[in-house]
């Protein structure tokens, strides 16, 4: 079978939060309220929560940035490859903290994310915005200097397309099939992203549908998109030859 990679798929992704000024902090920790970071994470799955954002005074060593880990998912590795700042992730993987180790004239935490890989549990439900993501900046008294929101959102895992198979001719409405999240709403479409057909994946998660209207004679490509709670997820592409009417 020849696949190609999905033109759309489920990524991670990093957008910009803003955090809410927390009562009786210093103005200039006021004016920093923009430590960020967001991710969309598949259940079962690690994904990295990149962390940036920092436009208040340079801090010296011994300055820290602490992300705490939201529902029920754990910080599992620190991988900044960058001279200067030490990483360490609390024994039970609900906090991570890195530590700046290096002097002033590196422009501490500006101009530069610091990422965080976040598991999230085989039973997480798609969709799902995880509560209790938290960031904060201290100095090297332990005072606050900056806060933020962070957003880890349960993605939805890819649909498979098993069927029909490249290589083999066929009829103008061949059976389309395949495995989703259970629920999750299936769309096929083809290479002109028209759709082809769609359905519901049972509790099984499987699924299948069959097109309305004949697919048009010739070469053509065939991808699934699933749909559940607000995320979305594609499986790779299928190429396929449909015959001639007669067929």
């Amino acid at each position: 079978m020849r696949r190609s990679r999905p033109r759309t798929a489920a990524v991670l992704m990093c957008t910009a939060l803003a955090a809410p000024v927390a009562v009786g902090v210093p103005a200039a920790f006021a004016q920093d309220r923009d430590l960020q970071g967001a991710v969309t994470i598949v259940p079962g799955r690690a994904g990295v929560l990149d962390v940036s954002g920092h436009t208040g005074p340079a801090l010296g060593a011994g300055s820290t940035l602490t992300l705490t880990a939201p529902g029920r998912t754990t910080i599992t590795d620190m991988p900044l490859d960058a001279q200067g700042y030490r990483g360490s992730v609390a024994a039970d993987g609900r906090r991570a903290t890195y530590t700046f180790t290096g002097t002033t004239t590196q422009a501490p935490w500006q101009g530069r994310s610091f990422p965080f890989v976040v598991a999230v549990p085989a039973d997480a439900v798609p969709g799902t915005r995880l509560a209790g993501c938290a960031l904060r900046l201290t100095d090297a008294e332990g005072a606050a200097q900056g806060e933020g929101a962070c957003t880890v959102t349960v993605g939805l895992p890819e649909p498979t397309l098993v069927s029909p198979t490249s290589g083999v001719p066929l009829g103008l409405r061949p059976e389309v099939a395949g495995k989703a999240y259970p629920g999750a709403q299936v769309a096929v479409r083809d290479k002109d992203e028209k759709k082809v057909c769609s359905t519901t994946a049972g509790a099984d998660g499987a699924w299948s549908c069959a097109p309305g209207p004949g697919l048009p004679v010739g070469a053509n490509r065939l991808q699934a998109t699933a749909t559940l709670n607000g995320v979305s997820a594609a499986s790779e592409q299928v190429a396929i030859t449909v015959g001639s009417p007669q067929q």
